[in-house]
């Protein structure tokens, strides 16, 4: 993925870009209705006569009265998509409103009913009934009051829409199907039947950087979360220069300004000839992003079940279903092949970087829910249910040791906080699958 790739991905995304897009396209077709009203009698087709403006009064009536229910119905969705966010923020926590700001639906209403405001003061403007000259773009004012009446039904399938978004179970739907996308785009290729290859290069990074005489480093302009970073870039880099360059963070990482975000190696005295454009291989911004951030999704599933949990909300139902998502995603991790650290060119090592490994994606999705469990009997015992399940997927010894770890702690939260035996006989009985010793 390129730097250009990833900012227009981003511009896509923004809340304003595709309403921006649909005004422009009214302007545009006003422009050209209004040069076929000018160019072509449509009213000699006869049927048309019974459906076309016939005099200028009526065509202003008709479009001053569409233009300013448009610009008031515009108003009327802000204030709907306003309280939405409000009851979704509440409920969900404030990372979440980028969500529903990049929900297609709701961009797309909104630059429709502008954008038929902006379409209709265009016709208006070129109404003509005077001595000089009598104007009256019919076939511009027909298509304004089809667009208003399907702006009607446009307004009903948006509060229907609107209504769900905020609903908990869509709202996790929603981001399970997000994650799924990036981890999918992210993660291509499948584990083989052996233990993982990142696992196989062992030695420390002093070991190889022992070979190199000169470094220099590049440090953070500002302070912020890496958002994007272009390794395989920096690997061509490396190659074609002979260098070891080694990346300090992963996206997702916070970076304070001075801080070092990539260092290169060389055997060599650098030269002006041998610099290399780091500024495009990396992005800097105020929040995370899912495009190169798997784990954002993930942290973004985990904050709706804290919340859940809280004792102001004590939904764990929803905590469930957040569970049951994590435990999806995280049973497809179990046959994808995680990148390894290093990447070599000939057995020399060229770049090194702090890649996602299964490790740290069990411990983002289920760390946080099982330390806010205490106290919910049916989302501890979900949890130990999902370790079963996600240990039955993997074959690996690795992925098996973590899974492990993490239901030897969900089992001590059970033993810590259950008070009724029942319950803790119940979870013993299903930690056994995993403990054999419990």
């Amino acid at each position: 993925m390129s730097k250009i790739k990833f900012l227009w991905q981003e511009l896509t995304g923004s809340f304003w870009f595709i309403p921006i897009l649909i005004i422009i396209a009214s302007i545009g077709l006003a422009t050209l209705l209004i040069y076929i009203d000018r160019s072509v009698d449509v009213r000699s087709v006869k049927f048309l006569n019974y459906i076309l403006t016939e005099s200028a009064d009526s065509a202003r009536s008709v479009l001053s009265t569409i233009s300013g229910a448009m610009i008031g119905v515009a108003g009327t969705v802000f204030s709907i998509t306003l309280v939405a966010l409000t009851l979704a923020s509440s409920q969900f926590g404030p990372r979440l409103l980028k969500n529903f700001m990049h929900e297609r639906l709701n961009q797309v209403v909104l630059g429709t009913y502008v954008s038929t405001y902006a379409y209709c003061l265009i016709v208006l403007n070129v109404v003509k009934d005077n001595e000089a000259q009598v104007f009256i773009p019919s076939l511009s004012i027909l298509l304004a009051i089809l667009a208003a009446i399907g702006n009607i039904i446009l307004l009903i399938i948006f509060i229907h829409s609107i209504s769900i978004s905020i609903q908990a179970d869509h709202v996790v739907s929603d981001i399970s199907v997000t994650l799924m996308k990036n981890i999918e785009r992210i993660f291509s290729e499948e584990l083989e039947d052996e233990d993982p290859s990142f696992e196989k290069n062992t030695k420390p990074l002093d070991h190889y950087l022992k070979d190199f005489s000169y470094s220099k480093t590049l440090q953070s302009s500002k302070s912020g979360y890496l958002q994007y970073l272009h390794n395989i870039s920096l690997f061509e880099a490396a190659k074609a220069n002979e260098y070891l360059i080694v990346s300090h963070y992963r996206v997702g990482g916070y970076i304070v300004k001075g801080e070092p975000i990539i260092s290169v190696h060389s055997k060599t005295e650098f030269t002006e000839d041998s610099s290399i454009d780091f500024e495009s291989n990396y992005v800097l911004g105020s929040s995370r992003t899912t495009q190169q951030d798997a784990e954002h999704s993930i942290h973004q599933m985990v904050e709706i079940a804290c919340r859940a949990l809280s004792p102001g909300i004590n939904d764990p139902f929803t905590a469930i279903s957040c569970i049951d998502n994590l435990t999806s995603t995280l049973c497809y991790l179990t046959r994808v092949k995680f990148p390894s650290k290093y990447k070599f060119d000939d057995d020399k090592l060229r770049y090194a970087f702090k890649p996602l490994t299964f490790q740290g994606m069990l411990d983002a999705a289920f760390l946080q829910i099982r330390q806010f469990s205490k106290g919910s009997p049916a989302v501890v015992i979900r949890l130990m249910e999902a370790m079963i399940k996600i240990h039955d997927y993997t074959s690996h010894k690795i992925h098996k040791k973590a899974v492990k770890e993490h239901a030897e702690m969900v089992l001590k939260v059970a033993e810590d906080s259950f008070e009724e035996s029942h319950d803790l006989e119940d979870m013993r009985e299903r930690s056994r699958k995993i403990l054999k010793n419990s």
